[in-house]
Formats: structure tokens, C-alpha cells, sequence
């Protein structure tokens, strides 16, 4: 199937207006970036999907049919937006971990450790035993293998996964129950009364997100609501650590507040801001929301009508439902990394050339929010949506393999000039990707310059 087909399957099974998919150009083929897997099919779809569905809303609240273009070599450029991020002409401090990466146990499997953030580093240094020395970890998965590692990390609520074919995932039961799943998943939860949206310049001009996400698919859904207008309040705790790169990349066009959550008034206040909010978008590990109580039946009795979006790694269904993840992570467990390093006639995993589940996740979240911000405006009711990474890898792996896909050379900053802008942040001239998606008649801007986290008041504009 070619690039439309894809966007059409996911717009006929969210059950919106046909005829809008008359008003998509995409342009381009694969391969764009280095990649056996389908990465620029998955940018422009993903992308073409949450922009179409803002341009849905704008024509239901009054505005009119328009033009929505995608090319893929730009949405696949901004698959990879943190990475071109540069502040006065120096890139954004790069969080990653010296040991986190990829380890052959002893065994022969290899795994991979997600240790970006101080308390995931701890964690997997106290298993292991060992010093903070990549020399040494390598040592130490000498004594384990690579199932046993996995296990024991899930137990201590900790990120790090066994390579994994395809052949072996799909056996795997969450392997089987990732797949019974929708892409985006929507549900309604409670009842409330049909809200409409009065006319305005901007397809998500006057609605009200709140953002509680952190890295990459989170916060890309963010961005992209702000994108077209919504007033977007990131909310951090200031006692959780965040990775400074992707903030400066993915905060742009939003609001920027502290809350503490475990304490009576950050939490009395979060619960203000919902009750005027339109869009929750929450990233915590599974259940962690509920017992701050703000579950999605917790939210729907605070905000009637509310559409709470969750993201997951690993999905809600199936014995992984409540392990932690990360794109890197997920790619390992699902045989992504597998495949790619087969493809490249390699031993050791290889990863895609970009964050594609996390940033097509943050692009379907957009997606599903925007489905149910229709629904909402006809039907009335209360929604949740769900989207996992480890289900938007399975689309990603449906979409098929692009043959000699590896051969394509990656792009050096210098042959992206023509697709970055310019503006201020709080750090200094930003200069990142440009959206790319093209609307003919409500161009997508941001309007609020990417801001350090607790930057705002948690006040509603």
C-alpha cells in the first residue's frame, strides 16, 4: 500500500468524514533516512493524520475545507527535530548516558539499558554490581543472560530489554495481545453534554491542553496542539528529572509550569486547571496517575467532557501493561532492532536512524485527542485515549520493509537548511524543524517561544 492507503486506514477506523481525505497531497517515497523499515511513511502519515484531523475541527467549528500537504522528506526530518535543534549555533546538552546502549550477556542475547535519567542509572548499577564505567557494566552482563537481565529490571521497575526477533515477540503472549489492539484506541468514559467550539482564525484556538509528558512522543503531541493554536501547559514536577535537549526541541508554543503532585496544593491545583481544560495528556508509568488521583474516571468527574489521552510503552492489555519503557527500549523487545541489524548483515542490534515510536506515537496522540475533540463536539460524552509504542511499532513494521533502505545516506545539517526556521527561546536563538505539515488556509505557527520547565504560573491564559 502507498502512503495514502496507510493514512486512510487510520482515518476510516476512527470513524471521521471520508471525503475530508480528498484535501491530503503527500509527496515523496521512501527511503529518506537510513532505514530497511518505512520511517518517512510513518512521519507523513502520522503527521498527515493529526493535521487533517485539526483541519476537521476548524471546518466543524465553522471554517472551511482546506488543503493539507506533507512531504516526506520534511516529515521525516522532523522525526528527527531534537537532533537538529542548535541554541545560538551550539546543539541543546545532550542527556544521553555514557552506559546506557546496547550488551552482550552471557548468554550470547544481547540487551539493551535505558539509563538517562539518575535513578534508572542507579538502579541498573545495584543489579549489576558494578562501577559507573562502561567497561565494567560489559563485565558484569558476562554473569547474566539476557532474559534474566530483562526480568530482574522489570521487577526493580527499571528499563532494560532482551533483543528480541520478530518471530520471538510475536510468540511472546504480550507480543500476541500488542497486536489485538487498535493503533489509537478511543473510548468513551462519561457522560456530558455536546460542547461545541465558536468559530476562530485557528483550528485549536480557545481549547485548553494540559501536557504532563517528558522526552519525546508526550511532548510531540504537545507540539503539535500548540501548533494550531491550543494554549499548552507543560506540567513538571521539580523533583523529576528531564533530559534538556528535548525540552528546548519539543517545548516550543507551550506554557511551562511547576507542580508537585504528591503535595496537597500542587495537586489542588492541577485539579483546578483540569476543570477548565479540554485535553489531558498524561505520560506516567501505568497506574501512577490513578493514585494521585488522576485517573481518566477521576479526570471525567472533575471535567465532564474531558479527553484524556494516555501513553504507554507497552499498551494496556497483556502481562507487560504496567512495564516501564522508552523508544529504545521497546524497539529492542519487539524485534525492530533485530530486523534492522539483519537487513545491515550485522550481529550486533541496530536501531533506526530516528525516535519513530516515540514520535509517531506523539503524532497518533495528537490524532486520537483531536478524533475525540469532534466526537465531543457532536456527541457530548467524556474520552480516553490510548496509544503504546509498542503498538505503533507494530504499524510501523506492517507498513513493510524498503528494499536497499540502508544505502540511503542520513542528512547532515547542511542539507536541511531549507527546512529550519529561526526564533527566540529562553535559552537563546533557537534555531529547529519546521512543521511539516502545510494547511492552505490556517498555517501552523507556534506563538510562544520554548521556555525552561516551571518557567509560568500554573494559571490558565
Amino acid at each position: 500500500m502507498n502512503p495514502q492507503d496507510h493514512l486512510s486506514g487510520l482515518w476510516i477506523d476512527a470513524g471521521l468524514p471520508v471525503d475530508a481525505l480528498d484535501d491530503v497531497r503527500l509527496t515523496g517515497a521512501d527511503p529518506v533516512l537510513p532505514s530497511s523499515f518505512a520511517v518517512g511513511t510513518a512521519a507523513q502519515v502520522t503527521i498527515a493524520a493529526a493535521s487533517l484531523a485539526a483541519a476537521t475541527v476548524w471546518r466543524h467549528r465553522g471554517g472551511r475545507r482546506q488543503a493539507v500537504a506533507v512531504d516526506m522528506r520534511h516529515a521525516a526530518i522532523e522525526f528527527l527535530s531534537e537532533h537538529y535543534a542548535s541554541l545560538d549555533g551550539a546543539p541543546p546538552v545532550d542527556g544521553w548516558d555514557p552506559i546506557a546502549g546496547t550488551y552482550e550477556c552471557g548468554d550470547g542475547r544481547w540487551v539493551r539499558l535505558h539509563t538517562n535519567f539518575p535513578h534508572h542509572r542507579a538502579g541498573i548499577l545495584r543489579i549489576l554490581g558494578c562501577s559507573y564505567d562502561r567497561q565494567a557494566v560489559a563485565a558484569a552482563l558476562q554473569s547474566w543472560t539476557g532474559f534474566g537481565l530483562e526480568d530482574a529490571a522489570a521487577e526493580n521497575g527499571l528499563c532494560a530489554t532482551a533483543v528480541r526477533s520478530f518471530a520471538e515477540w510475536d510468540a511472546h503472549p504480550h507480543g500476541q495481545a500488542v497486536v489485538t489492539q487498535p493503533v489509537v484506541t478511543i473510548t468513551r468514559i462519561g457522560d456530558a453534554p455536546p460542547r461545541g467550539l465558536p468559530p476562530s482564525e485557528r483550528p485549536l484556538s480557545g481549547v485548553r491542553v494540559l501536557d504532563l509528558t517528558r522526552v519525546i512522543a508526550g511532548p510531540v503531541c504537545g507540539r503539535m496542539l500548540a501548533a494550531h493554536g491550543a494554549d499548552v501547559m507543560n506540567i513538571a514536577s521539580p523533583n523529576v528529572p528531564n533530559l534538556p535537549r528535548l525540552v528546548v526541541d519539543t517545548g516550543r508554543g507551550k506554557l511551562s509550569a511547576h507542580l508537585e503532585l504528591r503535595e496537597k496544593a500542587g495537586n489542588e491545583r492541577l485539579k483546578e486547571l483540569l476543570s477548565q481544560a479540554d485535553i489531558f495528556v498524561q505520560g506516567y508509568r501505568p497506574g501512577g496517575l490513578a493514585d494521585l488521583g488522576f485517573s481518566p474516571r477521576d479526570a471525567a468527574r472533575i471535567r465532564p467532557g474531558i479527553v484524556y489521552v494516555s501513553l504507554s510503552a507497552y499498551g494496556h492489555v497483556g502481562p507487560w501493561s504496567a512495564r516501564r519503557g522508552f523508544d529504545s527500549i521497546t524497539q529492542t523487545a519487539t524485534g525492530i532492532n533485530h530486523a534492522e541489524a539483519e537487513a545491515a548483515g550485522q550481529t550486533a542490534p541496530k536501531a533506526l536512524p530516528c525516535q519513530a515510536l516515540d514520535h509517531g506515537s506523539g503524532y497518533l496522540l495528537a490524532f486520537g485527542a483531536l478524533t475525540a475533540l469532534t466526537r465531543r463536539m457532536h456527541e457530548g460524552g467524556s474520552w480516553h485515549v490510548q496509544v503504546s509504542l509498542a503498538r505503533t511499532g507494530r504499524w510501523l513494521r506492517d507498513l513493510g520493509r524498503v528494499k536497499h533502505g540502508l544505502e540511503c545516506p542520513s542528512p547532515a545539517i547542511g542539507d536541511i537548511a531549507d527546512l529550519m526556521e529561526e526564533t527566540e527561546s529562553g535559552w537563546g536563538r533557537l534555531r529547529s524543524v519546521r512543521h511539516a505539515a502545510i494547511l492552505s488556509e490556517t498555517p501552523t505557527r507556534w506563538d510562544r517561544p520554548s521556555m525552561p520547565l516551571g518557567t509560568h504560573q500554573a494559571v490558565w491564559p
